[in-house]
């Protein structure tokens, strides 16, 4: 897994506090090989749909062949995040918006990249700020496979 990357290419601190990002700080995960297993697996225990089940069934979907959940695309995604971004006390969420603009396939390795898009101090709470982060999950072509816009909470070090 490669080392976590800002913008300059300098590799990221262990532990990520607020006064150590800033708005257009990108982060470059390490990588997920894909395969026709794992699709199937997580399908079994958390979307059994015939397109991420069975590859005969899925040559007749929308999707034209075995297709990853877009849940697992989710999972994945947000593995590679948290191991690219390590925001000091966890990354804790306040909401997302999600989309796949393709599907996921067996022979996808897929990464991410997350740039920081905003930071708003809270008014009330000294010490945190609400940063807006979008994430893209990316194959091995650069070819988009899930988009996330993540509002997560972020400390400073001292947390006011």
């Amino acid at each position: 897994m490669t080392a976590p990357t800002d913008q300059t290419g300098t590799a990221a601190p262990r532990t990520l506090y607020l006064e150590d990002v800033a708005v257009g700080d990108r982060f470059v995960s390490g990588t997920h090989a894909m395969d026709a297993a794992q699709i199937k697996d997580f399908a079994r225990q958390f979307d059994p749909q015939p397109f991420h089940l069975d590859e005969a069934a899925a040559e007749d979907s929308l999707f034209g062949g075995l297709a990853a959940s877009g849940w697992h695309t989710a999972a994945i995604t947000m593995k590679l995040f948290v191991s690219s971004l390590p925001m000091a006390d966890g990354l804790v969420g306040a909401g997302v918006e999600v989309t796949w603009p393709k599907p996921t396939r067996a022979d996808d390795i897929l990464h991410v990249e997350s740039t920081i898009t905003e930071i708003k101090p809270s008014r009330s709470r000294p010490g945190r700020a609400m940063v807006t982060v979008e994430t893209l999950t990316l194959n091995q072509e650069g070819e988009p496979r899930q988009r996330l816009v993540s509002r997560v909470v972020m400390f400073s070090r001292t947390q006011g």
